[in-house]
């Protein structure tokens, strides 16, 4: 195990980090914190403080670290994204993060983070530009294409903790892409029915 001060300047974050994604896997959230980390790291309880204020700034680090990898995996999915088909195919990469990765999934959405940390809002923001690129390139001039971003993203996250909480079958590799691909053709797909279904006309009352 490293010994105090055997660290140059930047190895500290990087094992404080290491140390955290550890025991985010072994143990959840429930077990990560600051002193929990410094031991992992085999450096003083006070060390980590020398990058991160609290754990709060911790988590931030860590999911900032989440966002990046997904990004990665979302553009490793498909190069140029733009069509349905394409969109759900990275949906269900999304989602595979997720149960490949369920400890760091719960850090980056479910935990309490920074809020000042710019490295979090930058790697999230590269997540939310990603999805609006898709949207722009998959419908090009639909109305509202930032509300529809923000529809297709809620739709995919949630069906991400779905299957993380077991509240859909996630027994297989096939039947989560299934599931997800399904799901997001079934939005483009009823969009159009519930939008004509609206604009019809009323039937005239019986006299």
């Amino acid at each position: 195990m490293p010994q105090n001060g055997t660290y140059h300047h930047g190895d500290l974050r990087v094992a404080c980090l290491r140390a955290a994604r550890e025991l985010l896997e072994e143990d959840g959230s429930a077990g990560l914190s600051l002193r929990a980390v410094a031991r992992r790291a085999g450096v003083s309880a006070t060390a980590p403080y020398r990058h991160y204020a609290d754990r709060d700034a911790l988590v931030s680090a860590v999911a900032a670290e989440g966002y990046r990898e997904l990004a990665q995996h979302l553009a490793a999915a498909h190069p140029a994204p733009s069509t349905p088909e394409d969109l759900a195919a990275v949906a269900v990469v999304y989602v595979r993060f997720a149960l490949d990765h369920p400890a760091l999934f719960r850090a980056m959405f479910a935990e309490p983070c920074d809020p000042a940390s710019a490295e979090r809002v930058a790697a999230t923001a590269v997540i939310k530009e990603y999805v609006e690129g898709i949207v722009r390139d998959a419908f090009p001039g639909a109305d509202g294409a930032g509300a529809l971003a923000t529809t297709v993203w809620a739709l995919v996250h949630g069906l991400a903790f779905l299957h993380l909480d077991g509240k859909l079958d996630a027994s297989s590799p096939e039947v989560v892409a299934t599931q997800v691909q399904a799901a997001v053709h079934a939005l483009f797909t009823a969009a159009p029915s519930l939008r004509a279904a609206g604009e019809a006309p009323e039937r005239p009352a019986a006299g």
